[in-house]
């Protein structure tokens, strides 16, 4: 069931939600369908080895630049095992990090447009990587994670079969889930100050 076929509740918060809102945002992508399209962005600074600076600051929404309230600088390397020198986690657990949250608000904007009071959200992830991929070892090892498992403790006075559905509609609805399972073409250029030109074009599957 999607959020637009629950029942609507009238001045309600819930899980942190203002329901109202949610509902108004949805009639009013129902009426104006090019209010929904947003491009996220990412830029990223190399310091040194595997060590990495992503920025996030703005993004497009409705024909109009958007700035975050901060500027989030995040360090990204590779544990010294890696031969990284440990300043931050490693990409691959960016990715889960953002496949949890990503599908922990989708089951929360969820439990509260049907009116399920969570009292706590709780969830941990691990995936399996055979480095001879990333390394040119095996052409028959993929570089990619093999399988990502996903574990929930959800606490709410509902019964245990509700609860199943619930965690069922992450995943249903997460960008980020849906991403990685069914892939998302990616462009790779370089680009210059004075001009750009494509030195590859890859139109692949992430997990390909």
């Amino acid at each position: 069931m999607s959020i637009e076929t629950m029942v609507k509740a009238e001045n309600t918060s819930r899980n942190g939600v203002n329901v109202d809102e949610l509902f108004n945002t949805i009639d009013a992508v129902k009426r104006s369908p090019a209010i929904a399209k947003f491009k996220f962005r990412a830029e990223n600074e190399w310091i040194e080895g595997g060590h990495n600076r992503p920025t996030i600051k703005d993004f497009y929404h409705n024909q109009k630049e958007h700035r975050h309230e901060a500027t989030f600088k995040l360090d990204a390397d590779e544990p010294p095992l890696l031969l990284g020198t440990g300043k931050g986690p490693n990409p691959v657990e960016y990715l889960l990090t953002a496949l949890a949250a990503c599908v922990t608000t989708s089951l929360i904007y969820h439990a509260a447009a049907k009116g399920i009071v969570l009292k706590s959200v709780e969830s941990r992830l691990e995936g399996d990587i055979d480095l001879r991929g990333f390394l040119g070892i095996s052409k028959d090892v993929r570089k990619g994670y093999q399988e990502i498992r996903m574990y929930f403790k959800i606490d709410a006075d509902v019964p245990d079969e509700e609860l199943q559905a619930l965690v069922q509609l992450g995943p249903s609805y997460s960008p980020v889930f849906d991403s990685i399972t069914k892939g998302v073409p990616v462009k790779v250029e370089l680009e210059n100050e004075s001009r750009c030109r494509y030195i590859n074009i890859c139109n692949y599957s992430l997990y390909n």
